[in-house]
């Protein structure tokens, strides 16, 4: 497989064709990116909400239809499905626990060393990003993990893809009641496939040259 070949040929679509839906059977596939993408210490520190009804997207679409986000209202209207990514509001010493029941449960922690392993290397980092009180950020870099495993995945399976920054996160969180749940909104993306207004499908990609952004040591 030629992946160069996806990352040359996605780009972020800028209008949806809101008569095309992408099929149940795909959409399985990109559930299954978003449960199993990497996390710093297997921390999974989310939640993803997806919406694919007109109540549902329209709900969304509240956070992004006024002012400078407004552009990005049509986007999640006319999207055959939208992805909230959440982070989590806290780290705190249950959830560790439960994934570490989760791990052994799955069969990762053979033995008694194994798990105290695993337990010791995440309270580790959890400690340290809670001691530099940078725990919120650091979980929301694992949620941009699972919006990079989406956008790929998506871009693979011919689905056209918009990551969306342009909201208002505090009402996206009170639309959807985030705050009760622990839980916070970080960034959307919306899938379907491109309009005939998707004037970016038809522009040259542009990047910085290769040698000035990779480095061989």
């Amino acid at each position: 497989m030629n992946v160069s070949r996806i990352a040359l040929s996605r780009h972020t679509c800028k209008a949806y064709d809101p008569g095309r839906q992408i099929p149940i059977e795909q959409i399985e596939q990109l559930k299954t990116l978003l449960r199993f993408a990497p996390s710093s210490v297997n921390s999974q520190p989310w939640h993803f909400f997806i919406a694919s009804s007109p109540e549902g997207k329209a709900r969304i679409a509240k956070a992004a239809s006024e002012g400078a986000y407004a552009s990005n209202g049509p986007k999640i209207l006319n999207a055959s499905h939208v992805v909230v990514f959440c982070a989590r509001t806290t780290l705190d010493d249950a959830y560790i626990v439960r994934l570490l029941a989760q791990e052994e449960t799955d069969g990762r922690l053979p033995t008694a060393e194994a798990r105290e392993a695993q337990n010791r290397g995440r309270l580790y980092y959890a400690n340290l990003h809670r001691e530099a009180r940078d725990t919120r950020c650091w979980m929301e870099k694992q949620v941009y993990l699972a919006l990079g495993t989406l956008l790929f995945g998506a871009a693979a399976l011919e689905i056209d893809a918009t990551p969306i920054e342009g909201f208002d996160p505090v009402k996206l969180d009170e639309v959807l009641g985030l705050h009760d749940q622990g839980l916070t909104s970080v960034v959307l993306a919306a899938l379907g496939y491109r309009g005939a207004d998707d004037f970016n499908a038809g522009l040259p990609k542009s990047r910085l040259p290769a040698d000035s952004v990779i480095s061989e040591l």
